[in-house]
């Protein structure tokens, strides 16, 4: 009942097919983090250029048109992506298709990077939204993005269609009003003779205090092109659009990178007009560019909270772009052996929780490890897109050339985003190494390495357990079974029962603690016990009744004395089995847990790793 409360209903499999998105849904379940990127891409520009002062906003057009012009590009190419690959066209399966293995995994851990980094920076872009409107709030950035990462988190343990219809309101709240106070304030430059009064004017930017270089434009390009991630959202994510699937696909990519875009070139004009400026986080009185923006063009009454929530929120929950798309990946990695197969199991509600989860964890350590402050984890996002952005490119490049037919003009634009996002990597990886680039740098080799290890167990597992030869009887007598138990209760008598249906060689084990004389005492006491109540009403009846051992156990352990006795059967009677059999009381609440040692359930795990080859592990549950 509570797992339904918060989570939903168990879904059947075939109900998969309902629980499919539309573009309408589409676009908030995958087009957050583009959407929210446009807040702290142009800021994270800016804040690179802090040190040109006043001179930094006529600087700032040439650092967003290539952005814009490379996202065009990136916008025609995915839509070739998804008409190649409607299924999920990500740049794992688009690597792994033309590319081959290494490609594959080098896509899939700068994917796995930037959806967790993603999730990261959206949430702490979304807090820093929300402490420059409610100052008082600053102290409580760690503890309110950390809430917001399990709020997102549970929301897609739920299901995707969910996540995506409860996130649809502040999407298009936010994307109606941004475009709606970004018109307005061209509006009002226009009708200004291009001078407008802000209604509430932004801080004064301080001078300069060093010239403008290429180098410097070169590290705001790359700062800036944190506003690209989640493009690639929609082609790795195809899978989760209902029929049909190409068209709702291509509409989801429209509307989000013609929005970004649009945002993209109506904030650097805004900026510039007005003269907003990037501002020190970490710093009392922090205040977003965006929030200079609409206390700029609407002032601050109820048109700039509402602007300000909506941006808070699909910052905030721009996370959730990663949360669909990172369990789509490690499934799809997990189906061939890269990652753990439960991440290729879907729970409940048809979920890939396992994916959700991880992710959740991860992104949180992140958080905490960076303090919740969007510019120190700045310098490592973006470098995860751009790579998977490139591989992507380069595979469709190979793609085009396999198949047959009028594919030039595709191969061309493809080869152009490759070399574009090519040049862009090396750019961003360039300018941002020395600030915190290095760790990505590091990671990624390092996620390939664990990704093939995993390979490596799982083709090793399968090949010991692989067998091609015709199915033989090697043993023919039935085992020895032994029955473990404490006392004789009526848990003890049904394993007895169940254990005499297996063999005519039964041996009920009893440990002895030896602690002191009145143990001799007690074993002569459960000898004849044993004796009346047990074997002599199955000899009465003419069967084979089984043997009483018991074995000293002076150190409280149970498994030691118990293999040594397993050991000393199997090497008496070579060619049989030994099974044993141990009595185990189904707990049905967990409070039953903090009242139960759970002797079994250890002893059984002990004895399935130490065990030997013939020996076999039997669990009789006892329901009270």
């Amino acid at each position: 009942m509570m797992m339904d409360l918060l989570l939903g209903r168990r879904l059947a499999n075939r109900e998969s097919g309902e629980h499919k998105i539309g573009w309408i849904a589409g676009v908030p379940a995958m087009g957050l983090d583009g959407l929210g990127s446009s807040s702290y891409g142009p800021e994270a520009a800016l804040t690179i250029m802090i040190p040109l002062g006043a001179a930094s906003l006529s600087w700032m057009g040439w650092v967003i048109a290539p952005i814009v012009a490379l996202l065009v590009i990136l916008y025609l190419s995915y839509r070739q992506t998804i008409v190649a690959y409607p299924s999920n066209g990500g740049a794992y399966t688009v690597a792994k298709e033309n590319l081959g293995t290494g490609a594959a995994l080098l896509a899939a851990a700068a994917l796995l990077i930037d959806y967790v980094l993603n999730v990261a920076v959206g949430i702490s872009a979304g807090v820093g939204a929300l402490t420059s409107s409610v100052p008082a709030l600053q102290p409580w950035t760690l503890t309110l993005c950390l809430g917001i990462l399990a709020v997102v988190a549970l929301a897609n343990l739920r299901g995707t269609r969910e996540a995506g219809l409860a996130f649809a309101l502040p999407t298009y709240t936010f994307l109606f009003s941004f475009l709606a106070l970004l018109a307005w304030g061209l509006v009002r430059i226009a009708t200004s003779g291009g001078h407008p009064h802000p209604v509430v004017a932004p801080p004064a930017l301080a001078h300069g205090t060093q010239a403008v270089s290429l180098w410097l434009l070169m590290r705001a390009f790359a700062a800036g092109c944190t506003a690209m991630t989640g493009v690639e959202a929609v082609s790795n994510g195809v899978g989760a659009f209902k029929e049909p699937v190409i068209k709702q696909a291509h509409w989801t990519l429209t509307v989000i990178c013609a929005g970004l875009g649009l945002l993209l070139v109506g904030i650097a004009i805004i900026a510039r007009v007005y003269g907003l400026g990037a501002m020190d986080q970490t710093q009392p009185g922090y205040q977003s560019v965006l929030s200079q923006l609409v206390g700029a063009v609407a002032g601050r009454g109820v048109v700039y909270y509402v602007a300000m929530a909506s941006l808070l929120a699909v910052l905030a929950l721009s996370a959730n772009t990663s949360f669909v798309g990172f369990p789509r990946l490690c499934r799809l990695v997990a189906l061939d052996g890269y990652l753990p197969r439960p991440f290729a199991t879907p729970d409940r509600r048809l979920v890939f929780s396992v994916g959700v989860v991880f992710l959740c964890v991860t992104a949180g350590a992140l958080l905490i490890a960076f303090g919740g402050i969007t510019d120190r984890l700045i310098p490592l996002f973006a470098i995860g897109a751009f790579l998977t952005f490139t591989i992507s490119q380069l595979g469709m490049v190979a793609h085009w050339r396999k198949v047959e037919g009028r594919n030039a003009g595709r191969l061309a634009l493809n080869a152009l985003g490759a070399g574009t996002t090519v040049l862009a990597l090396a750019v961003i990886t360039a300018a941002k190494f020395l600030d915190g680039a290095w760790i990505v740098a590091l990671a990624v080799p390092v996620i390939i390495g664990v990704l093939a290890l995993t390979h490596r167990y799982y083709h090793r597992l399968e090949h010991r357990l692989r067998t091609r030869a015709a199915f033989s009887i090697e043993e023919f007598e039935p085992p020895t079974v032994l029955v473990a138990f404490e006392e004789r209760t009526r848990m003890t008598d049904r394993a007895l029962r169940f254990a005499m249906t297996l063999s005519r060689n039964v041996i009920a084990v009893h440990l002895l603690a030896l602690g002191g004389p009145e143990e001799e005492g007690n074993i002569a006491e459960r000898r004849a016990a044993f004796d009346r109540d047990i074997a002599g009403p199955i000899e009465a009846r003419g069967q084979p009744a089984p043997r009483l051992i018991q074995i000293a156990a002076p150190y409280r352990d149970i498994a030691g004395p118990l293999l040594e006795l397993i050991d000393r059967i199997d090497a008496d009677t070579p060619g049989r089995s030994v099974a044993i059999l141990i009595p185990e009381l189904v707990l049905r609440h967990w409070w039953e847990r903090l009242l139960h040692s759970r002797r079994g359930a250890k002893l059984r795990g002990v004895l399935l790793e130490r065990g030997g080859p013939r020996l076999m592990v039997i669990s009789s549950p006892w329901r009270s």
